[in-house]
């Protein structure tokens, strides 16, 4: 569905190891494909390696990949890229959808190198009230380490193979607002990760060359920094975390999306906003043409409730982490083309849900909070998804997520009469805080310049993001279609008094009706003019002060290219 990328095989979206090559190359006269990149820093590990990201869309032949030690050897890379006019690009645990790593016609003969962080810049230390990691730590291993330090955070992506360096280069969040009555503890916010950054360490242009250079919070140049969307390199940050907290998960899956969903002023009683109040948070999954969501609310619980199971580590629920046969069998057809059974498949996967859910106890969990932010594995179903957050009051929640619903659904209804089933996963729905600088602890921190919860000082009644993504496999056919109706659907209904929207940046978006990221306008001004709204424009300045930053563009791709010229 990716302009970057061509069809995926049977039973790639499970992860299979196959990498298409790609035939396009820039060989430079008296270079072949093979040769090692010239004058490479010795000392650094360099070795060729495919990548491939979640979803498959984006795929490459074999590039030349790296293994620095320290944080002194990215300078080194960075100086070396420089001197003979190559690319270098941190690469984590490739979780990821759109193409800021790298774009799928990259081939071996580019000038690019990968810097694989996660096999040494893992370190981690407590601080006071505070963790310094390096950013190729997986979110697994730092919230096992908070944990051990009786530390925690509020939320988190819900994967753990992630990279530190990874999540905050996209602003990754999970799903939290404060329950009705509740107060957020010190150490803790509701917003994105970026917004926990005390301090953080780059490689930055110089005095005439790359070097590593500290930034504090409250420099008025780390605002870029926060969220950079891969146009900058992290070595290492310095987190604010708080104490640990037990968080109980009751799961359901029997309201009905007419009442769930239901618009504002219904008379419903079992409505989204009213679990947000009740827990503040809340996720809701909804299979394709089925009418009941898996509903997940976490709520704070010092102390286990007498009717939840008490659970020791993360990833409890075993009927989405490993794909039941059933439901690989049933997707194995569609993506040979049988895509008239995407009802039943969705069917299929809610009924695996709900039974799943009694079959293994995990309809109420407790436990420290890791053990229950954490539950998409490797092995669960890959497929792609867009992504946007939608900034709004939380009183305007309902309204949000029930104008949605009602578009949704027409919306599949048309596809579905025209013969084309281009969903065929799930849409998932979470509601999280905006950046709000005063919870780091930093007199005068910065908001992150590029977030997509970067608040909106023109709608300080905006205190919240509803987000939205929708999922399917990659190749099922009209789904880019699907995707750029849905894409303006959130660029016109939530703008101006009551709601904006921003796009997430890992997932996909800037559709056209063949790919993502494809969309000339949306890539250069609608996504970019989300930034220039308001008194505090935050778009330029962050763009100009990474290109300050990075002068020689080592740190960037064809596609950042165009995003962030």
């Amino acid at each position: 569905m990716s302009h970057f990328g061509d069809a995926l095989s049977r039973r790639r979206f499970l992860g299979a190891s196959a990498v298409a090559w790609l035939p396009i190359g820039a060989l430079l006269p008296g270079e072949v494909a093979g040769d090692p990149p010239p004058a490479f820093p010795a000392g650094v590990d360099l070795y060729r390696q495919a990548y491939q990201n979640w979803a498959g869309e984006i795929r490459t032949d074999d590039l030349w990949t790296c293994s620095p030690r320290t944080p002194a050897d990215v300078v080194l890379l960075a100086n070396w890229a420089h001197s003979q006019g190559f690319t270098l690009r941190p690469r984590g645990f490739r979780h990821g959808w759109s193409p800021l790593t790298v774009t799928a016609d990259t081939t071996g003969a580019d000038r690019v190198v990968l810097v694989d962080t996660t096999r040494h810049l893992t370190a981690m230390t407590v601080l006071p009230d505070a963790v310094r990691v390096q950013t190729g730590a997986s979110m697994d291993d730092l919230l096992a380490f908070l944990e051990d330090a009786g530390l925690g955070v509020t939320n988190t992506p819900a994967p753990g193979d992630l990279s530190v360096g990874g999540v905050l280069a996209i602003n990754g969040h999970g799903t939290s607002v404060p329950a009705v009555g509740e107060t957020r503890p010190p150490g803790h916010t509701y917003g994105s990760l970026s917004n926990m950054i005390i301090s953080l360490t780059a490689v930055v242009w110089d005095g005439g060359e790359y070097r590593l250079r500290t930034f504090r919070r409250d420099e008025p140049e780390c605002a870029a920094l926060l969220t950079h969307v891969g146009r900058a390199f992290l070595t290492e940050v310095t987190l604010r975390v708080g104490a640990n907290q037990n968080l109980r998960c009751v799961s359901r899956a029997d309201i009905p999306t007419s009442e769930l969903f239901a618009p504002p002023g219904s008379g419903a009683t079992r409505t989204f906003a009213s679990f947000l109040d009740q827990a503040g948070r809340v996720e809701a999954i909804w299979f394709v043409f089925t009418d009941r969501p898996w509903l997940k609310t976490w709520s704070v619980a010092p102390t286990k409730p007498p009717t939840s199971r008490h659970v020791v580590a993360p990833y409890n629920y075993l009927f989405s982490d490993n794909v039941p046969k059933p439901v690989s069998d049933l997707a194995d057809l569609l993506i040979t083309g049988a895509w008239a059974l995407t009802p039943t498949f969705g069917q299929l996967q809610y009924t695996t849900a709900a039974t799943g859910l009694t079959a293994t106890l995990t309809t109420d969990l407790w436990g420290a909070s890791k053990n229950l932010l954490l539950y998409v594995k490797p092995t669960t179903l890959r497929e792609t998804a867009n992504g946007y957050a939608v900034l709004t009051s939380r009183a305007e929640v309902q309204r949000v997520v029930s104008d949605f619903a009602a578009f949704y659904e027409d919306l599949l209804l048309s596809y579905k009469r025209r013969g084309l089933f281009p969903v065929t996963g799930q849409v998932e729905i979470r509601v999280g805080g905006l950046d709000d600088p005063a919870h780091v602890g930093v007199p005068g921190a910065q908001v992150p310049a590029l977030s997509a919860v970067r608040p909106r000082e023109d709608h300080p009644e905006w205190d919240v993001a509803v987000w939205f993504d929708v999922l399917t496999f990659p190749t099922a056919p009209g789904a880019a279609a699907f995707y750029r109706e849905l894409e303006q659907f959130f660029f016109t209904r939530y703008s101006g008094a009551y709601a904006s929207t921003r796009a997430e940046w890992s997932k996909g978006w800037a559709y056209t009706d063949e790919a993502a990221w494809a969309d000339h306008t949306m890539l250069t001004s609608t996504v970019p003019d989300t930034y220039r709204q308001g008194p505090n424009a935050s778009w330029d300045a962050a763009r100009a002060t990474l290109n300050a930053f990075d002068p020689h563009r080592v740190f960037s791709n064809p596609f950042l290219d165009v995003l962030l010229p």
